[in-house]
């Protein structure tokens, strides 16, 4: 790949991570909300806390108004940003101990609500497991068994939330029912399809709209029910014969003092993407209209197929010569992993290695097309990259470091096939989640 080409996916990708900036929403948002003479908690959960929670105690001091307390529940370890806020860290993608003790300390603070007060949460992509405790009748264990299930049942990002909500303290609107009789105004950065608050982060605030029975068929759809833990499927039968109560559903006065507002998602983060790439002279831009949401290796195939058409396709007038043209995709792709496999990946890597693949069957068509997959939190599954570079070379590259990319990636083993040619997109964490985003770009012919 030329230093020019990897240059610029690296900037397109980056601005869209600039554009999907959780602070700069929340700030905007709370600059627009009226507050009482009350009491205020703030809670913030989820991979964007830190910079949401930051950007409402600066939000809120321009006007006056100080936490009365809360606690800010994130991925990583971070300086409170206000006296009265206290921080926990949780474990993502599977919950742990300090995703328990994360769920303890909001309790902690829920126990000092009262009813006249007001709350400020702040909600964002992986609340689910940041900060998980198992409902009562269910275990600690059976809560991490059911995430590490769903995780590698290629089902997608809607279908797992709906399912773990049920057995999650937090979750299906139970902290919203907790809360009441406060007034509860949630913010939210969107990591799902659709910006549905009812399954970012399992939709602490936001009713469940299905029931116990619908559950189930989920489950035997994807065919999950035998895997799923003993006390679970008690648990979920019982309340699907009406013997245990369901979760809050829409017009359960749980709801009546409650307000969400989605302030952010991946439809920003592309148009930010496409403004920048437009600004350095890339032409045309072209927004996919359709998210990515099925299997990552199946995913890559398409999207080099769509890059080779585009390439192929008559891009530029000829009076206006443009050194690249770019496609850009958002959304959530799956891996399905049978029981026992353990490579090192995650979603957009796969995808990536699937579309290297591609490229490298294309010969000399693939010949000037690029592709970088990456996810807008900064880390693609349980590794520290966020995704990877690819072009028609990167195959035949891994193999010639001594590793066979075919068997990486039968074997969701990515992460080593890319680290050992330097194709991994390495960024820390970035403080936003709004999903990934694919960059495509391809030279005219």
């Amino acid at each position: 790949m030329t230093p020019r080409a990897a240059h610029l996916l690296m900037e397109i990708y980056r601005a869209a991570v600039r554009g999907a900036d959780p602070g700069v929403a929340v700030a905007e948002a709370i600059s627009e909300m009226e507050f009482r003479p009350a009491p205020l908690w703030l809670l913030a959960i989820g991979k964007a806390a830190h910079t949401m929670s930051q950007a409402a105690v600066r939000a809120l001091a321009a006007r006056g108004l100080q936490p009365a307390g809360g606690v800010v529940v994130g991925a990583h370890d971070e300086q409170s940003p206000h006296a009265q806020l206290e921080t926990a860290t949780g474990e993502h993608p599977m919950p742990g101990t300090m995703s328990f003790k994360a769920a303890e300390r909001i309790g902690g603070v829920v126990e000092r609500v009262r009813g006249d007060d007001e709350v400020l949460v702040l909600l964002s992509g992986g609340g689910s497991s940041l900060a998980a405790a198992p409902v009562d009748g269910v275990a600690p264990e059976d809560l991490v068994a059911l995430n590490a299930t769903l995780l590698g049942s290629g089902a997608d990002i809607m279908v797992m939330n709906a399912v773990r909500k049920r057995f999650s303290r937090w979750a299906a609107g139970r902290l919203a029912q907790a809360l009441t009789p406060a007034r509860v105004r949630c913010l939210i950065v969107s990591d799902v399809h659709g910006d549905d608050p009812t399954f970012v982060a399992s939709g602490p605030c936001a009713p469940d709209p299905l029931f116990a029975a619908d559950v189930e068929a989920l489950l035997a759809e994807h065919e999950l029910v035998a895997r799923l833990p003993a006390r679970m499927r008690t648990a979920l039968a019982a309340v699907a014969r009406g013997e245990q109560p369901e979760t809050p559903k829409p017009g359960d006065p749980a709801f009546a003092t409650v307000s969400q507002r989605v302030i952010l998602g991946n439809a920003q983060a592309l148009q930010a993407a496409a403004a920048r790439a437009t600004a350095l002279g890339v032409r045309p831009v072209y927004i996919s209209r359709e998210p990515i949401r099925s299997s990552a290796a199946r995913t890559g195939e398409m999207l080099v197929g769509e890059l080779l058409r585009f390439a192929d396709s008559g891009l530029q007038r000829s009076n206006d010569p443009a050194p690249f043209a770019c496609m850009l995709w958002g959304g959530e792709t799956t891996v399905a992993l049978e029981p026992g496999e353990h490579g090192i990946g995650g979603r957009c890597q796969e995808l990536a290695l699937s579309a290297a693949r591609t490229l490298h069957e294309a010969g000399k068509q693939a010949h000037g097309v690029s592709l970088l997959a990456a996810g807008t939190d900064g880390r693609d599954g349980p590794t520290d990259a966020a995704g990877a570079i690819v072009d028609g070379t990167t195959w035949c590259a891994i193999a010639a470091a001594g590793r066979d990319p075919a068997l990486d990636l039968a074997a969701h083993d990515a992460y080593h096939a890319f680290d050992a040619v330097g194709a991994l997109v390495r960024t820390g964490q970035t403080g936003t989640n709004v999903r990934d985003v694919v960059v495509g770009i391809v030279t005219p012919r």
